[in-house]
């Protein structure tokens, strides 16, 4: 059985104004940077041994002050990067419904065979997340892993433990830096605690 302490990154400025970010990256805003050096003191006493981070740069910032206070290296992995957006990234959903009105209509939709040109479906998305986790449990067995990657990632995770199909509307919070514990057991996820924020000098922001 491994256990995942999972973390979604700081809020980054792309956050803050609500552009989509996928693939693309924008820095941390102060408040980010901020919520990112409160996780070190929030996973202190969860017996870390190994730190796993997503290869952009977003969750890379964010993961530094973990590895600098618990003595750990970051393991960057692009199987933990967010969804891909392809030519919709960086845009607000304002823009998107303006400029891409279809693409926009079957996101909405929650089509999970609809592809971004550029990007990825849902479906592809969420096999790559499950055979990441699938592939960092046979790697670190029974160790206690934190992982840094994103909002996307995260739900993937939660929809799979609580057999929530990627059809249905999102009816759980995924804030920025907040604390995630599951484990993982063959086919068996469980999540035990899940959108803490306690830790966060300040709120954060939902994943949109």
């Amino acid at each position: 059985m491994t256990t995942f302490l999972l973390l979604r990154h700081g809020e980054t400025q792309w956050n803050a104004v609500g552009r989509l970010q996928g693939w693309r990256d924008s820095p941390l805003t102060a408040v980010g940077l901020s919520q990112a050096e409160a996780l070190p003191a929030r996973l202190a006493g969860e017996g870390v041994e190994a730190l796993v981070a997503s290869d952009l740069g977003r969750a890379r910032e964010t993961a530094a002050p973990i590895a600098a206070r618990l003595d750990l290296a970051v393991v960057p992995d692009p199987g933990l990067r967010e969804r891909c957006y392809g030519i919709l990234e960086g845009k607000t959903w304002a823009e998107i419904e303006r400029a891409h009105p279809e693409a926009y209509m079957r996101l909405n939709a929650r089509d999970q065979d609809f592809a971004v040109p550029e990007g990825e479906t849902g479906n592809q998305f969420r096999d790559r997340v499950l055979a990441t986790f699938d592939r960092l449990a046979a790697i670190h067995g029974e160790a206690r892993v934190a992982v840094v990657t994103h909002g996307g990632v995260l739900g993937i995770v939660y929809r799979y433990a609580c057999e929530i199909p990627l059809e249905m509307p999102r009816t759980f919070n995924v804030p920025n830096a907040a604390f995630n514990r599951v484990r993982i057991e063959g086919r068996r996820w469980t999540v035990e605690a899940w959108a803490d924020v306690d830790h966060l000098p300040v709120g954060a922001l939902d994943d949109t």
